[in-house]
């Protein structure tokens, strides 16, 4: 069964509709990447997953159970976490009580502080510095490591590669495996479309807020990737 799935899902903003019957399932212990250019809904679609936008509630499931237009703050602790695009962290807050502010939920599971430390060594010389002393990548981490404080089932993340150096991005992404080792069920958006590839075993592509393409990361060809993207 689909940890998470969405049916004929929509979302508008106002009068404005900016998902048009989104189906996407996503099983336990994959990691599957959506990709698609600027305006293409992607981050619409993480929003309304997570509560953030209005929903159908038999258009999102979690778990087998309808969670359409649940609140966020109930989403989370079911065990769903967004690492939202532009890290979004508390700029009065030490990097430590940012991590600490992940873990609110009281969740069960292995993600602690020493879990943290012991993924992202650096944090731990830097856990009492303000969060926004960082640079864009430190940062980056510290939402990756708030957004798992909580314990979740499905982890969300939207464009944590944006405007970083392409070293950090090959160092986050090279610690996405031992995030997932235990059975964490990702989902991936992001604008490198090699990337994207490379770290999901499947891939959705959105324009103009429908489904163009979905398959096997590995066998999905630049060409299909590229008409389903652009539309051309």
């Amino acid at each position: 069964m689909a940890l998470l799935k969405t049916t004929k899902l929509e979302s508008r903003y106002g009068d404005f509709q900016a998902l048009f019957g989104i189906d996407f399932e996503i099983h336990p212990g994959e990691i599957v990447a959506m990709i698609g250019a600027n305006g293409a809904g992607k981050s619409t679609f993480l929003k309304t997953v997570c509560g953030l936008l209005k929903a159908d509630r038999d258009a999102v499931e979690f778990d087998g159970a309808p969670i359409g237009g649940v609140p966020p703050g109930s989403i989370v602790r079911l065990g769903v976490a967004m690492v939202p695009e532009g890290r979004r962290l508390f700029p009065s807050l030490s990097v430590e009580e940012n991590l600490l502010m992940g873990a609110y939920a009281k969740r069960p599971g292995p993600w602690n502080l020493d879990a943290i430390y012991g993924l992202f060594p650096l944090l731990k010389g830097k856990r009492r510095d303000p969060a926004t002393a960082l640079s864009g990548g430190q940062q980056q981490i510290v939402a990756i490591g708030r957004a798992l404080m909580s314990n979740p089932r499905l982890l969300i993340c939207d464009e944590i590669s944006l405007g970083l150096a392409p070293i950090v991005v090959k160092e986050i992404y090279d610690a996405l495996p031992n995030i997932c080792a235990g059975g964490l069920t990702a989902i991936i958006v992001e604008q490198d479309v090699g990337v994207a590839q490379q770290v999901s075993s499947r891939l959705y592509c959105l324009q103009e807020g429908r489904v163009t393409l979905t398959g096997a990361s590995k066998e999905l060809s630049r060409a299909q990737i590229s008409q389903a993207y652009f539309g051309v």
